[in-house]
């Protein structure tokens, strides 16, 4: 059975996945990243994954995989297979295509982790059928995929979407990319636990739980919510005054509390609307998976650009 390697590298751990054409998932793994061993190790690491991968595809599949797609987090070259940064892994510019290619003798594509995601919820979820979407995952950071006509947009130096660094309130907290007042200080996972741990004392306490004390009227809880909403409101609204998205696609650790979020979050967004159209406000619906999902998809993409086509005879051999 035709299939792609499909890997999700994350700053703890590794989500993969053998995909067939048809998107079914032929086979699941997890693997520790290893990031306390540091960054050759982290590569290293991956390259075994991956080829542990391609080995369970010919031993239980019938055939290994023709490609692979890799979604890593940090600033991404995609174009040239780059891994330039991320802080979180400690690497600098490794060249994360050339080796897996190397590796495995099979096409490879190196994609951003929120792009990848937003490209899976593009295509085959939340945002399925829109024609341009906006995916924004509130976990540790914030950032964002710009989806148009079922591709993401990376930019010309790999950085769209990242609205986390837009500057919501100035003067503000300062933020480690030496900007102060990013909205991803105030309306991240990372953000709300860390106000709300505050708040009510518990050093353990997290965003999840600020989440059900909202629910239950706690009045602390509360403020912090609505602080939080408001600043993402205010970002959002940023980024739709420059996108128009059709679709804007929450995601990540704070959208897991449903309605506490997205009753508030619409009110707030079309309170601040004038002559903007107020698109479409839903949950991602593809969740952790997403990224592995779509690395997937960056795979199958590849296969679809190089697979002759049938209507050009010069593609055709007898």
């Amino acid at each position: 059975m035709r299939h792609v390697i499909a890997l999700d590298v994350g700053g703890t751990g590794m989500k993969a996945a053998l995909v067939g054409d048809d998107g079914e998932l032929l086979h699941r793994a997890r693997r520790a990243t290893g990031r306390e061993r540091g960054p050759d190790a982290v590569v290293a690491t991956i390259l075994g994954f991956a080829a542990e991968l391609r080995a369970y595809g010919a031993e239980h599949l019938g055939a290994p995989a023709v490609a692979a797609g890799i979604a890593v987090p940090g600033i991404v070259d995609e174009e040239q297979g780059v891994a330039a940064y991320a802080a979180n892994l400690g690497w600098r510019d490794v060249p994360l295509r050339a080796l897996l290619t190397e590796r495995l003798g099979i096409p490879v594509a190196l994609g951003h982790d929120v792009r990848t995601g937003g490209l899976a919820e593009g295509r085959i979820g939340a945002g399925k059928g829109a024609d341009r979407f906006l995916f924004v995952p509130l976990g540790t950071g914030i950032a964002g995929a710009i989806g148009i006509d079922g591709r993401v947009e990376a930019g010309a130096h790999g950085f769209a979407g990242e609205i986390g660094h837009i500057v919501v309130r100035p003067s503000g907290t300062p933020c480690p990319c030496g900007q102060r007042g990013c909205l991803e200080r105030y309306a991240s996972a990372s953000a709300v636990t860390e106000a709300w741990a505050a708040a009510c004392g518990d050093p353990d306490a997290d965003a999840a739980d600020c989440a059900k004390a909202v629910a239950s009227g706690d009045p602390n809880a509360v403020r912090i919510w609505q602080e939080a909403v408001d600043a993402l409101a205010d970002g959002l609204v940023t980024a739709l005054t420059l996108l128009d998205p059709r679709t804007l696609i929450i995601g990540g650790g704070l959208a897991e509390a449903g309605e506490v979020l997205f009753q508030p979050l619409r009110d707030a967004v079309r309170r601040r609307v004038t002559f903007q159209k107020l698109p479409s406000i839903v949950p991602a619906a593809l969740g952790d998976t997403a990224g592995c999902l779509g690395a997937g998809l960056l795979a199958q993409d590849l296969l679809d650009s190089t697979d002759p086509d049938p209507t050009d005879p010069s593609e055709v051999t007898a």
